[in-house]
């Protein structure tokens, strides 16, 4: 279960630099978020939004999720960010993705000041749709109850950083153990973060993506990563780098053999059924019709992926 918006890679700009953003527009991104929040200093945060608004309406991003990550509603800036975007871009603009959720109440207060200034402009009500960052703990401890609180929410996504510092964990960011720093701890510091979020949005239609690898020097980590994420669940992850996209559009489709083999699992199942038998073998392992929905899935993926 997923939305039909591809999320395989999710490409951070920061908003200061017009060239940067052309950049982005022209990569192999499937969704780009152009910053305002932690790239972009304080002193540029207001003057950065027309860069931001120029870039939607004038740079040709293709099939690409235009996206924009404001400043949490605990700033300043929130509501500035929204109602100078959305007034000047907004026709131009798919997703905002809202950091620093600590719940519910977040949420709806940019969900509701979305559908005054989509009611206020003309705009289509609720076409603007929401990803929410989960990197507060307090957010972690509801993050069921926030996959579940806006019809405008699509994804949910794995602030790994922000956690760190809330959780205490003595670890920076996603790669810090490969760079050198010291570990400490016996298995995957973020298994069971991943695994809860990815759990609160596949129960609520929602998409998963996996928060950023900071390692950049270091692409065999950032494919390990990925590769975590996408086993668990999750449809993707977010690039700090314009290096990472092909390895993470790569890793969040299907490969060529999955294909092959679940396809051929369907087929023996299907065959079965015609035969009035209850499973099928397919190389030596039994396939029933709970087996069968893993490989809808990954056809199902394929397609969307444009890889089948």
């Amino acid at each position: 279960m997923s939305t039909s918006r591809l999320r395989r890679s999710e490409l951070s700009t920061p908003g200061h630099s017009p060239k940067m953003i052309a950049k982005a527009a022209a990569s192999e991104a499937d969704l780009v978020f152009l910053d305002l929040e932690d790239s972009v200093v304080a002193a540029k945060k207001i003057e950065s939004r027309q860069n931001i608004i120029d870039g939607l309406n004038t740079l040709d991003w293709g099939s690409k999720t235009r996206a924009v990550r404001i400043n949490p509603v605990s700033t300043p800036w929130c509501h500035g960010d929204l109602v100078d975007i959305v007034t000047a871009a907004g026709s131009n603009l798919d997703v905002v993705i809202i950091p620093k959720v600590f719940g519910p109440r977040d949420v709806w207060f940019v969900d509701d000041l979305l559908t005054q200034l989509e009611t206020h402009l003309g705009l289509e009500v609720g076409r603007i749709k929401l990803e929410v960052l989960i990197e507060e703990t307090e957010a972690l401890s509801r993050v069921e109850e926030i996959a579940a609180c806006s019809p405008r929410l699509e994804a949910l996504i794995l602030g790994v950083g922000d956690l760190s510092a809330s959780q205490g964990i003595r670890l920076g960011h996603i790669g810090a153990a490969a760079e050198g720093a010291t570990y400490g701890y016996p298995g995957d510091v973020w298994h069971y973060a991943r695994n809860r979020m990815i759990g609160a949005a596949r129960a609520h239609g929602l998409d998963a993506v996996d928060g950023p690898y900071g390692a950049i020097s270091n692409p065999d980590g950032y494919e390990r990563e990925s590769t975590w994420a996408a086993t668990l669940g999750s449809v993707g992850k977010w690039a700090i780098h314009p290096s990472q996209i092909a390895i993470a559009n790569r890793v969040f489709a299907p490969t060529a053999a999955e294909i092959e083999r679940a396809t051929a699992a369907v087929s023996a199942v299907e065959e079965a059924e015609r035969a009035g038998l209850g499973a099928a073998s397919l190389n030596g392992m039994m396939i029933d019709a709970a087996t069968t929905r893993i490989f809808v899935a990954v056809l199902d993926r394929a397609r969307q992926c444009g890889v089948m």
